[in-house]
């Protein structure tokens, strides 16, 4: 059946008139504060797309087009950049920014315009029933902060009591995101939490690393993005807190992020939600894009942790525009049916196999009422000597019974404060 409905769309692609692209917009930051992880997550998202079209075709038959507006990571020029490309076509937004992302969920709700939050954003957005236009997955933050913990459990026979973990976060709504989560755990863990902010951008903190030196917590846990994370883990250095005891998510475990201390950072931990290493896509990008000419950015970011995710992020796009044109038997597909693919999205490990992406990441399922995913992780940790991140564990996954209350929590609090009637999803 799959073979005739694949049939079936040839046919009407090759029928039917001329289509226009299927738009993705990158709202991307390569200056600013934060362009040292923008830089790498724009090119791995745009060269993805530029391989499908020279390797491919595009996808069933319809060439990409990627869009990309300069929003330096500062949340009113997000808004900007979305006014100014959705009337282009754009199929899905994927901001890379906590700030922009609230911002545009009202706005892409009215729309009608789906909103991929990849592992950012607000994490109740995972509730499909509140937040019809919003996906979060394959994780959210309070899957995050979950799965650090487990992982901190694994490594001390099960139990934190009586420990001392500090917090570390960016003071945003991205950084602020975790602490209800960690609150949670503390009181049913019963470890002690201590919250240390460091303000926009993060070079200044000299003051928190004292009280980190004063409090001497068993674990360092930091929520942190661009260069706070580079001062961070040089601050950990210079007071010689052990970086085997230090972990950042997801957003706090790149290679800019550890080099810039040498051989100070060795032993360092975060928390990843892509594969690291060899692909053999990386190898068709090299061929097909950078080979070509035809590289978003110079090449020399292709292979490290946030091209990958760019790069994650683009195919997991391009696997739900396929899963609509499927659905509904059009390459021309609209929003609405490109938010219909997103909600039907099955990333299975034969397929990660197929797309020359083995482990990438977790195989999963998107549904009417859980737009999230598994929320799992992998802890990986810097090498020094050879400049290059290991991963240490298999995929970790979250505590459900503590992220899934609260995330019915805030979403109903959301849908009475918008006036939003929640989807029936059934079971």
């Amino acid at each position: 059946m799959k073979k005739l409905a694949t049939m079936a769309l040839a046919g009407l692609m090759a029928a039917g008139p001329a289509m226009a692209d299927l738009v993705f917009p990158s709202l991307s930051y390569r200056t600013g504060p934060y362009a040292a992880g923008g830089i790498p997550f724009a090119d791995g998202y745009a060269d993805y797309f530029t391989l499908l079209n020279q390797r491919d075709g595009g996808i069933g038959g319809v060439m990409t087009n990627v869009i990309e507006c300069e929003t330096a990571y500062n949340t009113e020029r997000g808004v900007e950049c979305y006014e100014a490309t959705r009337g282009e076509g754009a199929l899905v937004y994927q901001p890379l920014s906590t700030g922009i992302t609230y911002q545009l969920i009202p706005r892409v709700t009215a729309d009608g315009i789906p909103l991929h939050s990849m592992g950012y954003g607000r994490t109740s957005a995972a509730n499909g029933e509140v937040f019809e236009w919003v996906f979060n997955y394959p994780g959210n933050y309070w899957d995050s902060a979950s799965v650090i913990v487990n992982y901190l459990l694994s490594q001390n026979e099960g139990s934190l009591e009586g420990q001392k973990i500090a917090l570390l976060y960016h003071n945003s709504a991205y950084g602020r995101e975790p602490i209800r989560t960690l609150e949670v755990l503390s009181e049913q863990l019963g470890f002690e939490l201590v919250q240390l902010a460091v303000d926009h951008p993060g070079q200044e903190q000299g003051n928190q690393w004292l009280t980190i030196r004063r409090e001497r917590p068993d674990y360092v846990v930091m929520w942190g993005w661009g260069v706070m994370n580079q001062v961070a883990v040089q601050e950990a250095a210079n007071i010689r807190f052990p970086m085997d005891h230090f972990i950042g998510n997801w957003w706090a475990g790149a290679e800019h992020d550890v080099t810039p201390a040498g051989e100070a950072a060795d032993g360092y931990l975060s928390l990843n939600m892509n594969g690291v290493g060899d692909l053999p896509v990386l190898d068709e990008i090299q061929e097909h894009v950078i080979d070509a000419g035809l590289a978003a950015g110079d090449g020399s970011n292709l292979g490290s942790v946030l091209y990958i995710r760019g790069m994650y992020a683009a195919m997991l796009a391009a696997e739900a525009a396929a899963t609509a044109q499927e659905m509904h038997g059009v390459a021309d597909i609209t929003p609405a049916m490109m938010r219909d693919g997103m909600e039907a999205l099955n990333i299975t490990e034969e397929r990660m196999v197929e797309l020359g992406m083995p482990g990438v990441g977790p195989a999963f399922e998107v549904s009417c009422a859980n737009h999230g995913g598994p929320g799992m992780g992998r802890i990986q940790q810097w090498n020094a000597a050879d400049q290059q991140w290991v991963t240490v564990t298999d995929f970790i996954a979250p505590d459900d019974s503590v992220t899934q209350p609260l995330i019915e929590e805030d979403s109903a609090a959301f849908a009475a404060e918008n006036g939003i009637e929640p989807r029936d999803c059934g079971m």
